[in-house]
C-alpha cells in the first residue's frame, strides 16, 4: 500500500465480510488488524482483499512480549523519534514562521503577521493535498466528521483551503474569512480529538498522502492554533 486511498479500499474490503466487526488498516508495516466475530482462513481474507486491488495478504509473526522487545537493541533502534516522525510538518511550520517573521522585520504588527502566517499555512497545506486529491479525500473521511458524513467534502476541502489562503494574502473580506476558518479549524480539532480518544492508528491527512504522519496531539495543536488565531483576529 502506498497512500490513504489504498488504506481506505483495504479497510472497506475487509469490513464487507460478514463476521468482521471492525478493521484497522495502516500504512506503516503495512498492516491490518481485524476484530472478528468468527474465524477466517487467510485465503478467505485474501479473496475479499482482491476486490480492493493487487494486494497480497500474509500472516505476521507473533508479537514479542514488551519486556523482550525493549531489551532488543535492533527493535529499539527502529523506533522513530518525535522529530523524525514530524520532520516535514515541523520544517514547514518553521519556514512559515521564518518567512512571515522576516516580513515584519523592523515594524512588527501582530495582526498582520497572523494574517500572513495563515495565508502561507493554507496555501502550502492545500498544495500537498492537491497533489493527490483522491488519496487525501479517502484518508480524510476516515476521521473527519464532515467528510465522513459527506465524502464530497474531502474533494472540496483542498480548494477551500487554497481560497482561504488567497483571501488572507490579499486581506479579502477578513470577517467572513476568519469566521469560516474558525468554524473549519474547530470542527477539525474536534474530529482529531475524537479519533485520538478512540486510539485508532490512522494517518493524518493534513499534508495529503505525501507524508505518513500519524494522528496525534500535534494535529490537535495545529488545528487549535489556527482556530485561536482566527478567533483573535475576529476579536481584534
Amino acid at each position: 500500500m502506498t497512500c490513504g486511498g489504498c488504506v481506505a479500499r483495504a479497510k472497506k474490503a475487509f469490513e464487507s465480510l460478514d463476521g468482521v466487526r471492525e478493521a484497522h488498516v495502516q500504512l506503516e508495516a503495512p498492516q491490518a488488524t481485524l476484530s472478528l466475530e468468527k474465524s477466517f482462513t487467510l485465503e478467505e481474507l485474501q479473496g475479499a482483499l482482491n476486490a480492493a486491488g493487487s494486494y497480497t495478504l500474509s500472516a505476521v509473526k507473533p508479537i514479542m512480549p514488551p519486556s523482550t522487545s525493549a531489551a532488543n537493541p535492533t527493535t529499539a533502534s527502529k523506533e522513530r523519534t518525535f522529530f523524525q516522525t514530524y520532520k516535514p510538518l515541523l520544517l514547514i511550520v518553521g519556514l512559515l514562521l521564518l518567512v512571515t517573521g522576516a516580513i515584519q522585520w523592523g515594524a512588527w504588527n501582530g495582526m498582520e503577521w497572523m494574517r500572513h502566517f495563515m495565508a502561507g499555512f493554507f496555501i502550502v497545506f492545500s498544495f500537498f493535498k492537491l497533489l493527490n486529491i483522491r488519496g487525501f479525500a479517502e484518508s480524510y473521511r476516515m476521521y473527519d466528521w464532515v467528510a465522513g458524513a459527506w465524502p464530497t467534502w474531502g474533494y472540496l476541502y483542498p480548494f477551500v483551503e487554497l481560497a482561504l489562503g488567497m483571501a488572507y494574502l490579499v486581506d479579502f473580506q477578513p470577517f467572513a474569512t476568519n469566521v469560516i476558518t474558525f468554524i473549519l479549524m474547530t470542527l477539525g480539532a474536534g474530529s482529531v480529538i475524537q479519533s485520538n480518544l478512540s486510539k485508532r492508528k490512522i494517518q493524518c491527512a493534513c499534508l495529503g498522502d505525501v507524508f505518513q504522519l500519524p494522528m496525534s496531539f500535534v494535529t490537535i495543536v495545529e488545528d487549535g492554533a489556527m482556530a485561536l488565531m482566527a478567533g483573535w483576529m475576529l476579536l481584534g
